[in-house]
């Protein structure tokens, strides 16, 4: 797996990509997730640029056509979140901030650390990349594909398959079939 051992001491621009900073040793700054208000991301991460504060805000490309123009646009990969390496202290600057609606700490730095440079690594790749919906136990989801395509469902159960239900509420009955998250939208 990917880590960001060789990233802490940059700071990421909008892109979720590093630009050097001289900030004094960011590898020892815990992580911390600020979950932002909508659609507010890019001026958070403008905010931590101008106060000097190592962030990161993984975005990947996408490509719409108007009329035979084709726009390219930088999307925040996780809507509503930016990852950033602060001073304790600083928390309360954060939260002061009217894009932020919350500011979560991580409880397993390394975990966290490697998860996001596996990300990051990712997004430096030409892949194609998307975010799956969470598709967990209690959640509504439409199946997309295969002889059930267009069938709303509620997730029983998650494992390698998931197990949706197939409910008649109104009988209070469903009917149990395992499919793999793949096939799965959110409803």
């Amino acid at each position: 797996m990917a880590s960001l051992e060789g990233l802490d001491a940059r700071v990421f621009n909008r892109r979720g990509r590093g630009m050097l900073e001289n900030a004094s040793s960011p590898a020892q700054l815990p992580w911390y997730v600020a979950h932002t208000r909508p659609r507010s991301e890019k001026k958070l991460a403008e905010y931590c640029d101008e106060q000097g504060f190592v962030h990161s805000l993984p975005l990947y490309r996408s490509v719409k056509k108007y009329r035979g123009k084709r726009v390219v646009f930088h999307k925040p990969l996780f809507p509503n979140y930016l990852f950033l390496r602060i001073q304790p202290e600083d928390r309360a600057k954060i939260l002061q901030n009217r894009h932020v609606a919350n500011l979560l700490t991580v409880p397993d730095q390394a975990e966290f650390e490697q998860q996001l440079g596996g990300i990051l690594t990712a997004l430096d790749t030409d892949y194609d990349i998307c975010v799956l919906p969470e598709i967990k136990a209690g959640v509504r989801v439409r199946i997309k594909s295969g002889p059930l395509r267009g069938l709303e469902a509620w997730v029983e159960s998650r494992e390698k398959l998931a197990n949706v239900q197939l409910r008649l509420d109104f009988i209070g009955q469903a009917a149990v079939v395992a499919l793999e998250a793949e096939l799965l939208e959110l409803a």
